[in-house]
């Protein structure tokens, strides 16, 4: 089981900007493709972007171009900058592996949106 630790969260207005980090550990976070994923009230946990072990990025329509996904190996961080964020950005975001693995979820961390 690999340690994924989300922060970064917060409350900002709209059009506000948000960066998050994801914290793993270990060569297989490393040589794995790791995806933010989010939850809304109410409504089911959904992947956001998601980046591979060579840095390919994919993200969901609704924040294409608001959102950059990127890694740093080194530090074995995934990073999630969110921008013009809107009310409906609002969820508890994580992180895990892709496809995501059951007992890899962590806390989250929560993003609010609103004025």
């Amino acid at each position: 089981q690999v340690q994924l630790v989300e922060s970064g969260g917060g409350l900002v207005q709209p059009g506000g900007s948000l960066r998050l980090s994801c914290a793993g550990s270990g060569i297989t976070f490393r040589l794995s493709s790791i995806g933010w994923y989010r939850q809304a009230p109410g409504k089911q946990r959904e992947m956001v972007a998601w980046i591979s072990r060579t840095g390919i990025t994919n993200y969901v329509d609704s924040v294409k171009g608001r959102c950059t996904i990127s890694r740093d190996n080194a530090k074995n961080t995934v990073n999630l900058q969110l921008n013009s964020l809107k009310p409906e950005d609002t969820a508890v975001y994580y992180c895990n592996f892709v496809p995501p693995r059951p007992d890899d979820w962590g806390q989250g961390t929560q993003v609010t949106v609103s004025s």
